[in-house]
């Protein structure tokens, strides 16, 4: 059985990154075997880990399995029977110190954090009576069920204010790990591991693990912006994610801004203001999606004012994500929107090519499918405008390729994806491009056409032809012919230039990013 762990580590540890090796497999020890029933039990520290484990690593280690013993062998993952007196040991006794995190980016963060919850498994706090204040708050929960406001734990609860707490928390076991991710609403598969890093995403992922790492301290708050399907959700999830692993007895919370609408209108009617105040006051994250719905909600702006103040004033974490720049958003409070200003404000753009690639390629490996790269790369010049677009293509491509019983091509990807691909090359035209720029820069059409080189004229030509270059399918001579019989040297020289520029400058960064959402609709 050992021999047969150290064979699979050593080729888990190859075939995995680094920080996946620390984090997930390293943890884990094989506790028993069964040659009668050829079953093997392998423990995991805490159940945050064991259903991660069971869920992505499960299949591999039962294929190794098979292969080292020649019979097909059963793996069951169990919890650690000592991880129970680990933890209590550790409460008896201060808590060890912190693992510091180690220079060399979020690979080396992840490990760190792993090897806090691996050393530190301290117990959590032991149970309260409950208070009154604790009492109401459950008592709204058991009678409005449609309010989505999950009851904490007492010893949560109870707690008025307070500052964040470093440190590690109590590792997650048996259903406590449930109840955990039904408190919080965190869906566990969006993590940092499985987020796809590119040049339209990595100051956004870089400010997501900064705040991961220093919650409360670093950008308070932090507001992601840009179009649907950018991966903005898929963010705010693994910030949470990762402070579930680094402090387990965190209160954490997401919620979509809809249904924090909803649930003010609901606690309103219902008189139960002091209880909705007092739960979303006490969190140690907040972490809230798509603010634009609060727009034209005034009662809600003013308690998200509230909570907002009292969040930041006890060093807890506030994270933000909308459609559009903070300033942009119609219909906010003045006061919200200075708040909003106040952290760090990120956008997250429409992924470039290699990264489209990228998420495809990463997509159908998920999928169990081995997607050649001509065929990523088709999908991926065609479809440019969001994560989630890319990601339906694909479920198409394959559902297609499966109900006819043929091998993924490039041509089967033509017939699947016909209806979208047309859609797609005749929503945005050069010369949409051409009125949609002049009209936002107030010059006339005509100028994209004509000699004229002052500045005025000549940068929003040059814009121009960038946008036309992303987002059309044109070739460089082609675009020059629309732009009054340029060259195409022209052409490449003003798409290098914006495209560069665009990298440093910030206030060009938005402007481009609101013409293409603007093209794109």
């Amino acid at each position: 059985m050992n021999d047969f762990w150290q064979h699979c580590s050593a080729l888990l540890e190859r075939e995995l990154t680094p920080q996946q090796y620390v984090t997930w497999i390293k943890p884990l020890a094989p506790v028993a075997f069964d040659a009668s029933a050829n079953t093997l039990s392998i423990a995991a520290p805490n159940r945050f880990k064991l259903d991660w484990v069971k869920s992505q690593f499960s299949g591999r280690i039962s294929d190794l399995a098979r292969d080292f013993w020649n019979a097909p062998i059963e793996v069951q993952f169990v919890l650690d029977p000592k991880a129970g007196m680990r933890s209590a040991a550790t409460g008896a006794t201060s808590a060890a110190p912190r693992a510091p995190l180690q220079p060399g980016g979020p690979a080396a963060a992840v490990a760190a954090i792993a090897a806090n919850l691996t050393a530190n498994a301290a117990a959590a706090p032991a149970d309260v009576p409950m208070t009154p204040s604790a009492a109401a708050a459950h008592h709204l929960n058991a009678d409005d069920a449609d309010i989505d406001l999950p009851s904490l734990p007492a010893h949560e609860a109870a707690a008025g204010r307070r500052t964040w707490r470093p440190g590690p928390g109590a590792a997650p076991a048996g259903g406590e790990a449930d109840s955990m991710y039904e408190r919080s609403k965190l869906n566990p598969v969006l993590t940092f591991d499985n987020f796809v890093t590119g040049k339209a995403n990595q100051l956004a992922r870089a400010a997501a693990i900064q705040v991961a790492d220093n919650p409360g301290i670093s950008y308070n708050p932090l507001f992601l912006y840009g179009g649907v399907g950018l991966g903005k959700t898929h963010l705010i999830h693994a910030i949470g994610n990762q402070l579930l692993l680094d402090k387990a007895g965190a209160r954490i919370r997401y919620i979509h801004a809809e249904q924090y609408v909803s649930d003010v209108v609901k606690a309103y009617q219902r008189k139960a203001f002091d209880d909705f105040k007092r739960y979303y006051h006490s969190l140690d994250l907040l972490l809230i999606d798509d603010i634009q719905f609060f727009s034209g909600k005034s009662r809600t702006q003013e308690e998200f004012f509230y909570a907002f103040e009292a969040l930041v004033a006890n060093k807890a974490q506030v994270i933000i994500t909308s459609d559009t720049y903070p300033k942009e958003i119609s219909g906010i409070d003045d006061r919200l929107i200075s708040r909003f200003d106040s952290g760090l404000t990120v956008a997250i753009e429409p992924p470039e090519l290699e990264m489209r690639v990228a998420i495809l390629m990463r997509k159908a490996q998920s999928e169990g499918v081995n997607l050649s790269e001509d065929v990523a790369f088709f999908v991926a010049k065609h479809l440019r405008s969001n994560v989630r677009e890319l990601e339906g293509a694909l479920r198409k491509i394959l559902a297609y390729s499966k109900f006819h019983g043929r091998e993924i091509s490039i041509e089967l990807t033509k017939e699947a994806l016909k209806d979208l691909l047309t859609v797609q090359n005749r929503q945005i035209s050069v010369e949409n491009i051409q009125k949609t720029v002049a009209d936002f820069y107030n010059i006339k059409v005509a100028d994209m056409y004509s000699k004229k080189r002052p500045a005025n004229i000549a940068r929003p030509r040059q814009i121009a032809m960038y946008l036309a270059k992303e987002l059309t399918q044109k070739s460089l001579p082609e675009i020059g012919e629309l732009f009054g019989g340029r060259d195409h040297t022209t052409v490449l020289h003003a798409v290098r230039k914006i495209a560069d520029e665009r990298s440093k400058d910030a206030q060009l960064n938005h402007e481009l990013h609101v013409l293409e959402q603007t093209l794109k609709g």
